[in-house]
């Protein structure tokens, strides 16, 4: 059987401190969960409003379930396409303030199917060199040329499209880089993208719901508007559910409903989720108290921190990265940490450049000061 190679880079992987292993959760995602049967302070989640396991979100879901029962049963162009995806939709285009919305089942196949109906081979992609893999994935699947920029190098990135004078020009980006937890500059490439006639796709899977008036995402926390622009955010994150959402003008939208291959062909989500996800727009409007508790949590962390012996790397984020160079010795902290009863994801190559290992340190709203508290000490202790 030709299994011999795959064992050889498992192994090869396992030496250089870069295999990947799951571990099971017991318990609803939450900062305290329990995992293989032990009980942890969790900073590994993307649940930055605690909103995984909030009760009128459980409500929500069941009440969807109990009306449209529980798998959509059909893709959305042929009999999967319900009342409740048709309001999410409506209300996803409102709160971001775009005329309309797709709904995707993640924002992987968001931004694939956004991308590969967008562009081809006559067209080029111009892409930040940290883009999320999803980004970069669609980008090859699209067959577009493509120009990647250094990382927020908005100098490079004219220079690259002044050069480009042909086919459609789409620039593709994070918003919030989601493991560096810094902020790409979106007015800045907004207007770049105005002077070379391209769009510009952001990726805010991470700043949908925490960033901007209301929680409305990285376009309001920047200011910025245009047609230009192709939102995509994913709902199972600050939102607490599950899935993504493309927001941009009609003709956009129409052109993803008829060619984006990741909606078109697969079944839609469960109508229950939409339901859900309607519910938690609501609590992410009237969640100020939440986003204003986070950023107290981020302070609170980044004064603690800032003595370490590895450098806690900018960010205003949730997301605070540790940086720690060497994969086995992030392996050995997140380990370290483990055995003291705090659960943090270890990052290493490919997911982040060479040498730069780090500990993806994530809060959410429903930790409370105690838990950084009782992190920072842990750190330090372990720096001594």
């Amino acid at each position: 059987m030709p299994f011999s190679d795959l064992h050889r880079d498992l192994e090869g992987r396992a030496s250089l401190g870069l295999l990947r292993q799951r571990r099971m959760l017991q318990s609803p995602q939450s900062p305290h969960i329990s995992v293989d049967g032990k009980s942890y302070l969790s900073f590994c989640s993307n649940d930055y409003l605690g909103l995984a396991n909030h009760p009128q979100l459980i409500a929500a879901l069941q009440q969807g379930a109990a009306q449209y029962g529980v798998g959509a049963g059909a893709a959305h162009l042929l009999s999967g396409h319900t009342q409740a995806h048709h309001e999410l939709e409506i209300a996803l285009a409102d709160f971001v303030g775009k005329p309309a919305a797709l709904l995707f089942s993640t924002g992987y196949m968001a931004n694939l199917g956004a991308v590969q109906a967008l562009v081809g081979k006559d067209d080029t992609v111009f892409a930040d060199k940290l883009n999320h893999a999803s980004l970069n994935d669609a980008m090859q699947l699209s067959r577009a040329k493509v120009q990647r920029y250094r990382h927020n190098d908005v100098a490079q990135l004219a220079q690259l499209l002044e050069k480009t004078n042909s086919g459609r020009k789409l620039v593709i980006t994070d918003a919030v880089f989601s493991m560096d937890g810094d902020l790409a500059s979106l007015p800045e490439l907004l207007a770049l993208c105005e002077q070379h006639d391209a769009w510009l796709l952001v990726d805010d899977a991470h700043g949908f719901g925490v960033l901007g008036e209301g929680g409305r995402g990285s376009l309001s926390h920047s200011g910025i508007a245009s047609p230009r622009i192709l939102y995509m955010a994913t709902l199972g994150k600050a939102a607490g559910v599950s899935g993504a959402f493309v927001a941009a003008e009609q003709v956009v939208i129409d052109t993803l409903i008829n060619h984006a291959h990741s909606y078109v062909y697969t079944t839609a989500t469960p109508p229950a989720l939409a339901n859900a996800v309607l519910a938690s727009l609501q609590l992410i409007e009237q969640g100020e108290g939440l986003r204003a508790h986070l950023l107290s949590l981020i302070a609170q962390l980044r004064s603690g921190l800032h003595k370490l012996p590895w450098k806690l790397m900018l960010s205003t984020t949730a997301i605070q990265p540790l940086l720690i160079g060497d994969n086995r010795k992030a392996l050995h902290l997140s380990d370290a940490l483990r055995e003291r009863g705090i659960w943090v994801a270890a990052i290493r190559p490919p997911t982040v450049p060479q040498g730069t290992a780090r500990l993806r340190i994530t809060l959410s709203a429903a930790h409370g000061a105690a838990d950084v508290k009782r992190l920072i000490e842990a750190l330090h202790e372990l720096a001594r």
